[in-house]
């Protein structure tokens, strides 16, 4: 059975018995108010993956038109999107990390938010734009600084992703 979900603003939420099921058992979404809220990211693989119906003052968004609504809420949609796809189709939990200056916090398999901490924090981009070393320092800083794993995920132009995880170890 699929997902009825509403978007309002940038906030795709559901309250369907099908949200808390898949909340248990996946971790998609979080509960925030009596419903189950997603992420842009959960929301298009959901849709995606013929899970989830999006409506907006009750009719259906088709997939296509949610991607552009999506584009213009976030600009990097793309190159972030795909990151989350590929991670979630490995098994992987995704969910956003804003409040760590982060596109996102991954947990290992098998470890759920709320109850174990993420092991990386990640960041998306396309392999033809140029990374700092000063950024890079930021990058491993904010990882450093929660005790997570940096994972930089590199998105070619063939759409393929390369993984670049950076510890620090003590000499």
């Amino acid at each position: 059975m699929k997902i009825s979900s509403n978007i309002s603003g940038e906030t795709i939420y559901s309250n369907s018995t099908e949200s808390y099921s898949l909340h248990e058992k996946s971790r998609f979404g979080e509960k925030v108010d009596g419903k189950i809220r997603y992420s842009l990211y959960e929301a298009l693989f959901l849709v995606e993956k013929g899970k989830m119906d999006v409506y907006s003052k009750n009719k259906i968004i088709p997939p296509r038109e949610l991607m552009k609504k999506m584009q213009k809420l976030d600009k990097r949609i793309n190159v972030k999107y795909s990151v989350f796809k590929d991670l979630r189709m490995k098994g992987y939990t995704v969910k956003t990390a804003l409040k760590f200056g982060a596109d996102f916090r991954v947990y290992e398999k098998g470890k759920k938010p709320g109850e174990e901490h993420a092991k990386w924090v990640v960041f998306c981009d396309f392999e033809s734009n140029k990374l700092t070393w000063h950024e890079f320092s930021a990058k491993n800083r904010v990882a450093h600084s929660t005790k997570k794993n940096l994972l930089l995920a590199i998105v070619d132009e063939e759409g393929s992703i390369t993984y670049y995880e950076v510890k620090w170890t003590k000499p």
